[in-house]
């Protein structure tokens, strides 16, 4: 049986970087009119970590495994992250030296659960699922009910002893 397909539309933003920041996303599923849309503000992280959950969170909203997933996302960082498996040899070596590992180490377990392509797609260019994406992203960041990122401020208040 041949497993639903599901088009995943990711952003992140942050506002100063670091400053605070949000994700957005779109679900759709090809071949029915369900669209879903999601975000998320955060009170201090980057841009890297934002376009990184948009895609983590995305894949973890979808209930059934494993799917077909073509992840949209303008983000070089994590498109080529992928597509050219520098995660991967990230992984082996347990992320040394890496940004993000907490949420790298979270991608890989639910990516691991699908069957997931990435199709970059250049940023502010009138792509009307990444516009919309921005937007929401960009809400999320000026938001009232922004959340910690507590893995970042960690890291920062560890570098800054």
């Amino acid at each position: 049986m041949k497993s639903a397909a599901v088009n995943l539309y990711t952003d992140g933003s942050s506002l100063g970087n670091p400053g605070p920041g949000g994700y957005g996303i779109i679900l759709e599923w090809v071949g029915k009119s369900y669209v879903k849309e999601c975000s998320q503000g955060f009170v201090r992280t980057t841009n890297n970590r934002m376009e990184l959950l948009a895609v983590i969170v995305g894949l973890e909203t979808l209930k059934k495994a494993p799917l077909e997933i073509v992840v949209y996302s303008d983000s070089k960082y994590v498109v080529d992250a992928v597509e050219k498996k520098w995660v991967f040899s990230w992984e082996k070596k347990n992320f040394k030296d890496k940004k993000n590992p907490d949420l790298w180490k979270r991608f890989l377990n639910i990516y691991r659960k699908h069957n997931v392509h990435f199709q970059w797609i250049k940023g502010h260019n009138l792509h009307p699922q990444n516009e919309r994406c921005d937007q929401l992203a960009v809400q999320a960041a000026k938001g009232k009910t922004l959340i910690p990122d507590l893995y970042f401020e960690q890291m920062e208040k560890e570098k800054s002893q």
